[in-house]
Parts: C-alpha cells; sequence; structure tokens
C-alpha cells in the first residue's frame, strides 16, 4: 500500500518536472516509474505492448500527428487569417467562441484545432493565457453537452436520464464561465484588427476545413459504428480541404517539421501507457477505500481521478459503481457534484491530451498553464465539496 502512494505520487511529480522540456519522456517515464512500484515487470511489459499494438491507439496516434499540420497548413496558406479577419465579433468574445465551437463536436485532439485561431487573435496576448482559454472554453459546454461521450457514459453507469443530469449540471456550468471571465476573459482587451473586407468564402472556407475534421468523426462513430478510425478519417479529410480549397501550395513537409508533429503522436501514446498502467495497479482501489462519507468520497476521489488519469470515463466506471455499492441509487444532484468534480479534476490534470498538446503547440511549460487554471478549477471542486457536505 505504501509503496503504491509513494509511486503514484513519485510518478505525477516526475511528469510535472520532466514535462518542461520533454512531454513525451516525462509521460513514458511517468508510467514506468508507477508500474515499477505497483506491478510486477511481466504485468508492464504486457501493458507497455497492449498500448504500443491497440489499432484504436495506433489511429488515434496518427490523427494526432495530422491534427497540428492541419493548423500548421492553414496557417501557411493564409486560411487563419481569412477566419480570423472576417468573424467580427470583439477579440474577448472571439477566443472562447473559437475554442467552444471546437468543444460542441467533440473529438481528441480538437484544442490543436482551435489554438491556431486562439494564436491568431491572440497574437499580443500571453501565450500561456492564451493556452489557458483553449483549454478552459474547449471544455466548459462539453460539460452540458447532451452528445459528449463521457456524460453519456457516466449517466448510464448511474441510471440517470442526461437530459435531467444537464439541468443539474447547468448551474455549475454557469459557475465556471463566470470564472473564466473574471481570471481570463476580463485580461483581454482590444479589438481584432481586420486588414480587408468582409468576405463570405473567405470565412466559409475556413470553417469547413476545421468543422470537417469533427463532422466526420462523429457522424461515422454515431451513425456507423466507427472508432477512433473516424478520427483518422477526419482529420485526413480535414488536411485534404485545406489543401484543396487553398490558392497557395504549402510545403506539407515543412509544416511538419515546424509544428513537431511527431511529438503529438508520442504525447498520446505516453498518455495512454500511464493510463493502462495505472489500470492495472491497485491505485485506484486505494483511493476508493480512503475513509470518508460516501458523497464526500465519491466528489474527492472522483477529481484526485480525474486529475491522475486525465480521463471523465475511467473515473466515472469507478467512482458511480463504488458509490452505487454504498447508497444504492444515485440522486441528478449527487450525480451532478460528482460528475463535475470529475470533470475539473480532468482539465487540470497533467496528462489530460488537450492540456498537454495545448503546451506543446503554444510551446509554454506544463506547470505555466495548470498554475494558471488551479485557482478556479480548486474553486470549483471546493463548491461541489461544500454542496457534498450541505446535501
Amino acid at each position: 500500500m505504501t509503496l503504491t502512494w509513494i509511486g503514484f505520487i513519485i510518478s505525477l511529480a516526475v511528469i510535472l518536472t520532466i514535462s518542461q522540456r520533454n512531454l513525451p519522456l516525462a509521460l513514458f517515464l511517468g508510467a514506468i516509474i508507477l508500474g515499477a512500484f505497483t506491478q510486477s515487470f511481466s504485468t508492464m511489459l504486457e501493458r507497455v505492448l497492449f498500448t504500443v499494438t491497440n489499432p484504436s491507439i495506433i489511429f488515434l496516434t496518427a490523427a494526432m500527428i495530422i491534427i497540428p499540420v492541419i493548423g500548421g497548413a492553414m496557417k501557411e496558406n493564409g486560411q487563419i487569417d481569412s477566419l480570423v479577419n472576417n468573424i467580427r465579433i470583439p477579440k474577448r468574445h472571439m477566443m472562447p467562441f473559437s475554442a467552444a465551437l471546437m468543444g460542441l463536436l467533440p473529438m481528441p485532439g480538437g484544442a490543436l484545432l482551435s489554438a491556431p485561431i486562439l494564436d491568431k487573435a491572440g497574437k499580443d496576448i500571453d501565450s500561456t493565457l492564451v493556452a489557458t482559454i483553449n483549454n478552459w472554453y474547449r471544455h466548459l459546454f462539453i460539460l452540458v453537452y447532451p452528445l459528449a461521450p463521457a456524460l453519456i457514459v457516466a449517466a448510464e453507469i448511474a441510471d440517470i436520464d442526461v437530459y435531467h443530469a444537464i439541468l443539474y449540471l447547468l448551474p455549475w456550468a454557469l459557475l465556471a464561465n463566470v470564472l473564466g471571465y473574471f481570471f481570463y476573459l476580463r485580461k483581454v482587451h482590444g479589438k481584432i484588427s481586420h486588414p480587408a473586407g468582409f468576405s463570405r468564402m473567405g470565412l466559409i472556407i475556413p470553417l469547413v476545413v476545421i468543422l470537417a475534421a469533427p463532422f466526420i468523426d462523429f457522424v461515422l462513430k454515431k451513425f456507423f459504428g466507427f472508432g477512433n478510425e473516424a478520427t483518422l478519417i477526419g482529420v485526413s479529410a480535414g488536411l485534404f480541404l485545406s489543401a484543396a480549397l487553398s490558392h497557395k501550395k504549402v510545403n506539407l513537409w515543412k509544416v511538419v517539421v515546424t509544428m513537431k508533429a511527431w511529438n503529438f503522436g508520442l504525447i498520446i501514446l505516453g498518455m495512454f501507457l500511464y493510463l493502462h498502467i495505472f489500470q492495472a495497479s491497485n491505485a485506484r482501489e486505494l483511493i476508493a477505500g480512503l475513509p470518508l462519507p460516501p458523497l464526500i468520497l465519491a466528489v474527492t476521489a472522483g477529481f484526485v481521478l480525474g486529475a491522475s488519469t486525465g480521463r471523465v470515463h475511467l473515473p466515472a466506471s469507478i467512482i458511480f459503481p463504488v458509490y452505487l455499492g454504498i447508497v444504492n441509487n444515485i440522486t441528478p444532484f449527487y450525480f451532478a457534484v460528482v460528475y463535475t468534480s470529475i470533470y475539473f479534476g480532468y482539465i487540470i490534470s497533467p496528462v489530460h491530451p488537450c492540456l498537454v498538446v495545448t503546451c506543446q503547440y503554444f510551446g509554454i511549460p506544463i506547470k505555466d498553464i495548470i498554475k494558471d487554471l488551479a485557482i478556479p478549477t480548486l474553486i470549483m471542486f471546493f463548491a461541489v465539496l461544500l454542496a457534498a457536505f450541505i446535501a
């Protein structure tokens, strides 16, 4: 038990420290350290082989390499400039709108599609603030989005109607929006300069390129039962459309090198390796076994698991069954406070894919964005914890 806690804490410390220089290496080392403390060499080797040979992960890794190339190509051929020039709303609204636009059609790595837009719109703003806005608002509306896979899965486990759950999640989403304005958006001033007149096609073409990937991803998964191969097909289509609809020829290999696109694929492999080694350890049982009242335990452990795994599905699949085993049923209010706690642990997680690839894109240390996210995230956590105490 002691070794598990030691390994778990050291693994997160290593991720936070090494990631300042090399994010993929940090994730791989964190996973190996956690495995060394919690399981046999043969189990750890099996987890490594499972991760690197899993077709779903391979498809997602390939997709994650292509996504930054789309953003880089759109910057090179002028489509990002065209989009920013033709969305005629203030900078303070443009930045969260762009991030949320990608979030409402959720797909893995979607933060990389909004990052170039925020980068362009916020070119005179501190890059850490821009990255933080991208991460916060990318996820804010997914919390109450009825087609969000994590919400659907969690509600199914808890036997709660999704739309009933959303009614109880809305106040937390509104609170998060207020916090986002106070901590982030109020620091954004000025208007986006528009060097040319409005062009309808100048707006439509980049929007088609950006939305093609998540739209194809959603349709193939929702109506045709595809897995992560849908994501690969979607981003490949997006890259093709960017080239086909461009008036300027772009050297894609140069874009790949400039964006260091391979790093994004390695990040996904490292993140899943950590997740799979965590699943094979007894860390989740130790967290679930902490001596706290059921709802307080569910809220606290949910936040810890969300932060440690960078996932919503996994903590939900642990916390809700454990909680159900204690109290027999979950009310929509209890579901909302537990799910919100998991969700905001996930948002600030150092192994959350969107957070780490956003840091990679903007070239900032992961600790900087976590520092910016810490206060509003902890306010959200203590708010739901207080609600759990009062309930």
